[in-house]
């Protein structure tokens, strides 16, 4: 059902009731394999069916929504939200105030001490948000108020300038690395598991998401290795072999902790785990070891993997294969830390 685009008498009302509608619609399109709890999850729909009145109540719900396996949601909540209050203290009496000259102003404001992965986060998620509404308003002619909302000339972003080069472990941190992860003290329940979790990330390159995703029925032991189905970003098949000797005394310990869920990786009450989770690991880990890095999450794992990868094999295709990369182009980052290839320039002066 299309409604106007001043659907309610107030804006703030208005503009949370589009809100409301575009979180609820997300909530049905993100990847649901992680749900742990269904009855839960239907609750929150039903709640978004009738009006919410309140930014915080829609919030609760959205991070109810997250706490039972759907992540997804925070990359929108979070930057809609702040956008609503934003644009509540301007006073606008109408939706159709509303501008991308506004959007722009208030991205350079909210998003200024933001990493560039965070601003594409909240380019794409505001941009997706009013694409919903051009689609879904319609007045009593049956014509759409569009915004047409694509932030091109957005400036916090300008193609790959100011770019990073990924963050990742060099040799000798990594061994340091997997002593700390030896050492670093958990709970007893939680220690085989941890360390389970952290090498499949680090020894295979995966996704922390897709970690988090494996079925016990999609991992299997062939020969001497293990195989991994995973089920990557849009739902993409592909398999991940990690060697037997690096997991297996930490998956038969933290097999005795294990219940009937279908998911490998879950917490002490049956829930599936969550990316903060993850992060509380690594940050643990890494003062174990006396590594800081400037990003220190699970994905410099991740990095790492790919670094040694192309750094031993120099097959950019093999990377994209075991990184599950839709194109070429995203995997080619790895090249740059090829020292063998940059010793060339170093020569490059030597007949004068």
């Amino acid at each position: 059902m299309r409604y106007e685009i001043d659907f309610l008498n107030t804006f703030d009302k208005t503009f949370l009731f589009w809100i409301q509608n575009f979180i609820r619609s997300k909530l049905t399109t993100l990847s649901n394999r992680q749900v742990s709890n269904k009855d839960v999850f239907q609750e929150i729909l039903q709640a978004l069916n009738k009006e919410i009145s309140t930014m915080e109540e829609l919030k609760t719900l959205a991070k109810k929504a997250r706490s039972i396996g759907l992540i997804g949601i925070n990359t929108y909540i979070n930057p809609v939200e702040k956008l609503y209050y934003e644009f509540i203290k301007l006073g606008f009496a109408s939706m159709k105030e509303i501008d991308e000259e506004f959007i722009i102003d208030f991205l350079a404001v909210h998003t200024s001490s933001l990493s560039d992965a965070s601003k594409k986060n909240y380019r794409m998620a505001i941009i997706a948000l009013f694409k919903y509404i051009d689609k879904q308003n319609q007045d009593k002619n049956e014509n759409s108020y569009v915004y047409n909302i694509e932030l091109k000339n957005w400036a916090g972003l300008g193609g790959t300038r100011g770019s990073k080069l990924p963050t990742f472990m060099h040799d000798a941190e990594i061994k340091r690395f997997l002593e700390a992860l030896e050492t670093t003290p958990f709970k007893p329940y939680s220690l085989a598991k941890n360390r389970l979790l952290i090498k499949i990330i680090l020894y295979t390159g995966m996704r922390v998401s897709e970690a988090l995703g494996i079925k016990k029925k999609d991992m299997y032991l062939e020969n001497t290795y293990y195989v991994i189905k995973i089920s990557g970003k849009g739902n993409k098949q592909r398999i991940a072999m990690i060697h037997q000797k690096y997991i297996e005394k930490d998956l038969n310990e933290y097999q005795e902790y294990q219940d009937d869920s279908a998911l490998l990786f879950i917490s002490r009450t049956g829930k599936c785990l969550t990316q903060p989770y993850v992060s509380y690991i690594m940050d643990k880990i890494l003062l174990q070891a006396g590594i800081r890095k400037d990003k220190n999450g699970a994905h410099m794992l991740r990095h790492t993997f790919a670094t040694r990868l192309y750094k031993k094999n120099k097959d950019l295709i093999l990377v994209q294969e075991a990184l599950g990369h839709a194109d070429l182009n995203t995997s080619r980052i790895y090249t740059h830390f090829d020292q063998d290839r940059l010793k060339a320039a170093t020569s490059v002066m030597d007949d004068l």
